[in-house]
């Protein structure tokens, strides 16, 4: 007698890192929640390729514009024709309705959008994220909350010292002077950090 195959439960999401410099993104709405959007990309990559359009654009945001050219502004109302070869789409209008039209145009085309504060209209979510160097961690809650999340990676902030770029950079002079086939490197790195990490706990 064949046994159900149980249905998972939990955080199901796929974690992805996106080259946001190479990719065509764009964000509709000028508010405190578009800034708050930008932001997050600048944060992750200072030379991200993004136009933000909006009936009304914060000067904040022109700021940020100012200061990143990769980023540019339409202050203007929102056209259909705006989603022709757009990769990502992420939506901050102040109207559910408007963010719910607008989401259905873009998955006609099949572009990957996220929906303000709208978990169930999302593709993917802007998770919260932790940088040192070339070390980058993301944090997801699955949309829960992004207030743990966020309080969350202060606390990795914290934790994580400052100088792990260091090591990192280290690692990967190590990997590139073994010699031998893949599996022998991936042995030779886990046992020099399992060593590191002995040496943390003495």
């Amino acid at each position: 007698m064949s046994q159900g195959i149980s249905k998972e439960s939990g955080n199901l999401l796929f974690p992805i890192f996106l080259k946001l410099d190479q990719l065509d993104i764009l964000i509709v709405g000028g508010g405190n929640v578009g800034q708050e959007k930008l932001e997050a990309l600048l944060k992750n990559n200072q030379e991200a390729k993004v136009r933000l359009i909006g009936t009304h654009i914060k000067r904040e945001i022109f700021a940020l514009a100012a200061a990143h050219p990769g980023v540019q502004l339409e202050e203007r109302s929102f056209d259909y024709a705006d989603l022709e070869g757009i990769e990502v789409l992420i939506l901050a209008t102040d109207s559910p309705q408007t963010n719910a039209e607008i989401q259905e145009l873009a998955k006609e085309k099949g572009i990957l959008t996220n929906v303000a504060d709208t978990p169930h209209l999302c593709d993917f979510y802007l998770g919260s994220t932790v940088k040192k160097g070339n070390l980058k961690i993301g944090i997801s809650t699955n949309g829960k909350s992004p207030t743990f999340a966020k309080r969350f990676r202060e606390l990795l902030e914290e934790s994580l010292p400052d100088d792990i770029d260091e090591l990192l950079t280290n690692l990967h002079q190590l990997r590139n002077m073994l010699k031998g086939n893949f599996q022998y490197k991936v042995k030779k790195l886990n046992e020099y950090t399992a060593s590191l990490l002995a040496g943390q706990g003495k």
